[in-house]
């Protein structure tokens, strides 16, 4: 057998061989390399024992037992090849959600430059109002004041708005929040503003508010509302490969989101036909 031609000096620098290589975050591969590090450890035990004591040059103590080095080497190969099957499986799934989210992306951008140039609703003429022979015209009303919203108060409205499915109003309130860049309200704005939208069935212009509001905080409360609604907006324009794309970023970042959202997501699942 070949092992019994290796001495123990070969066999602790094969052990000793740098496997950092193969670092990866996760409990399978942390497991495997704990084993590897365990075996270095019996492998040192082993040389200490055969090297030492008065006795240290007999031929009967010289060296570690062959069967019991051939053993620790057929180990360490075995788990050095799982090590390499699991960096293996780990850089095909990275590559993999790698393409997902390029091909996300470029759907986004694709939707933010159909709306920057032209889509949207039809320019409709409004015919004047009818002249009444004889009749003076009326004075134009003083404008009203508009009394100014607090973002809080605006938030309250807007969700209320939302909530009695009253869209136009709650975008109103969503935007006037946005136009404060610096509001602490503007993340919550974000969302509302993209369910507004989605109420309208603008759904263009939906994905790419829900898109925003996951990338104002990609682990934030709205997070996994965002890529929900993201997902559902893509599905109503056609675009079910996006969506289901956006689902399995959604399950990946949120293995376990809310229970009121679970229903949700099966029902984009479902929706969107994925796998």
């Amino acid at each position: 057998m070949r092992w019994l031609k290796f001495p123990v000096v070969m066999v602790a620098a094969m052990l000793a061989a740098p496997m950092a290589q193969a670092q990866v975050d996760s409990r399978e591969a942390i497991a495997l390399q704990n084993q590897i590090y365990q075996l270095r450890q019996d492998m040192q035990t082993m040389m200490d024992r055969g090297g030492s004591g008065p006795s240290r040059g007999s031929s009967s103590q010289a060296s570690v037992p062959n069967e019991l080095v051939a053993q620790l080497l057929t180990r360490v190969d075995a788990l050095e090849e799982q090590v390499r099957q699991l960096r293996g499986r780990m850089d095909e799934q990275q590559n993999m959600a790698q393409r997902q989210n390029a091909e996300l992306n470029k759907k986004i951008d694709d939707l933010a430059f159909q709306m920057s140039n032209g889509a949207g609703a039809p320019n409709v003429p409004v015919a004047p109002p009818l002249a009444v022979p004889g009749a003076k015209p009326a004075a134009p009303p003083p404008p009203a004041a508009a009394a100014p919203r607090t973002p809080e108060i605006a938030m309250q409205q807007g969700s209320a708005a939302l909530a009695r499915r009253d869209y136009p109003a709650a975008e109103q309130a969503a935007r006037e929040v946005l136009a404060n860049r610096t509001s602490p309200k503007a993340y919550d704005a974000q969302l509302l503003l993209a369910q507004a939208l989605s109420g309208q069935r603008q759904f263009p212009q939906a994905a790419i508010a829900y898109d925003d509001a996951y990338n104002r905080s990609r682990k934030g409360v709205h997070a996994p509302d965002a890529l929900l609604g993201l997902a559902n907006s893509l599905t109503a324009i056609n675009e079910k490969k996006a969506a289901c794309d956006t689902l399995v970023r959604l399950q990946s970042e949120f293995p376990q989101p809310r229970g009121d959202l679970r229903e949700s997501i099966a029902a984009a699942h479902q929706r969107a036909g994925c796998r």
